[in-house]
């Protein structure tokens, strides 16, 4: 059985106020015709489909749109999907019964009732089924009912997992696929450790974090939530990350589908099939001529690297002509090798870190309380009917 793993499109996004629509089009129509040639015989698209709680009426045609296209290019596959920390469940649920019956499943809810489950839907092949669950994002006060030992239990994220996964009692003699968007970190490992994007939601400590060990049951996951391509302790547990670069930081990142291929039990073999963006994110650097001298529609974050004197007005409009989709400009001073000037989203601050410096020196219980507010503020992104927040970089 052949599937094609994506995630995180965040369709609806804009890159410092440039809007994606159309490169997130062209990304589509590149990922049709490569099912068109490749087959899969099914779709997991792992959560965070729109980049706020309450898309726009142009984000959601853009999406109807893409379901067209991969329907129109394996009419016979599957496509499956869950809801992400920025999609709102309630409106990823919505017509399941309808849309199961034309091989779509919009999973946007975790179990929350003593008699649900996991949503499992079981594919077949020339070697037996294949099993999927699909576990939207998940926070612990969602599923408390169904997990908690009491109603004053407070659960971690982690040990909110295991509990819920514990509770499917897993067939490991079967073939099973996990499709989860959650912050999952390889035993051992600590969550500084990883390199983020500004463009994900971070909570303060990294509460959201699960160990990985908890995927062992499956033969392949699909995660979603992280945005850089990433394995997670196995080579079958894998971030594909977004299709498309949502921030500057993931500059030079190689997007792509990952091709899973899933044999008799044990038999799993995976391929990244890359994807060529409209417009890439760059950042770029060198004199003013070398930078005249390269024009380029990508986005692109620049540094001037000379010390000659330029009319700031007039470097600012040529680079600008050159280069219409900007992310910043910056010069170096050559004699310190530092940016002459550094603004807030170059220095990459936390929300945390912003209040903590707006506060001066907040005490320990400050702090902490501070903590909580924030990722109070954070986890309740994509629950509501406003739209939600873009993530570290707010």
């Amino acid at each position: 059985m052949k599937l094609f793993h994506l995630s995180d499109l965040h369709i609806g996004l804009k890159l410092k106020g440039y809007d994606l629509s159309e490169d997130m089009q062209y990304i589509f129509e590149q990922i049709a015709r490569l099912a068109k040639e490749r087959r899969p015989d099914a779709f997991v698209i792992a959560g965070d489909i729109y980049d706020k709680a309450v898309p726009s009426a142009e984000a959601v045609e853009l999406f109807d749109g893409f379901v067209t296209l991969l329907r129109e290019a394996c009419p016979d596959a599957v496509i499956m999907m869950i809801s992400g920390n920025h999609d709102n469940p309630s409106r990823i649920n919505v017509f399941r019964g309808v849309l199961s019956k034309q091989g779509v499943y919009m999973i946007g809810m975790p179990p929350r009732l003593p008699e649900e489950h996991i949503e499992k839907l079981t594919l077949n092949d020339s070697f037996g089924p294949v099993n999927f669950y699909l576990l939207p994002f998940v926070r612990p006060s969602a599923v408390r009912m169904i997990v908690a030992k009491d109603e004053n239990e407070s659960l971690s994220y982690d040990e909110a997992l295991r509990r819920l996964l514990a509770r499917e009692d897993v067939d490991t003699a079967e073939r099973n696929v996990l499709v989860s968007h959650q912050f999952y970190l390889p035993v051992g490992r600590k969550a500084d450790e990883l390199e983020r994007s500004s463009s994900e939601i971070i909570t303060v400590g990294n509460i959201d974090q699960v160990f990985a060990d908890v995927l062992e049951p499956f033969d392949y996951a699909a995660l979603g939530h992280i945005h850089k391509p990433m394995k997670v302790g196995s080579e079958f547990f894998r971030y594909c990350g977004t299709p498309i670069a949502c921030s500057i930081d993931e500059a030079g990142q190689t997007k792509g589908v990952i091709e899973v291929n899933l044999g008799a039990k044990g038999d799993v073999t995976t391929e990244v099939l890359p994807l060529e963006p409209l417009r890439a994110v760059r950042d770029i650097s060198g004199s003013l001529s070398e930078l005249l001298s390269q024009p380029s529609e990508d986005y692109v974050r620049i540094t001037i690297t000379d010390n000659e004197e330029h009319d700031p007005l007039d470097m600012q409009d040529r680079l600008y002509n050159a280069f219409p989709h900007h992310l910043g400009l910056k010069r170096l001073n050559q004699q310190q090798n530092t940016p002459a000037s550094l603004d807030l989203d170059q220095r990459r601050l936390s929300e945390f870190e912003l209040c903590c410096e707006f506060l001066g020196d907040p005490s320990e219980e400050e702090r902490e309380l501070l903590k909580e507010i924030i990722n109070s503020l954070l986890q309740g992104s994509g629950t509501e009917d406003e739209p939600s927040g873009e993530g570290n970089a707010v």
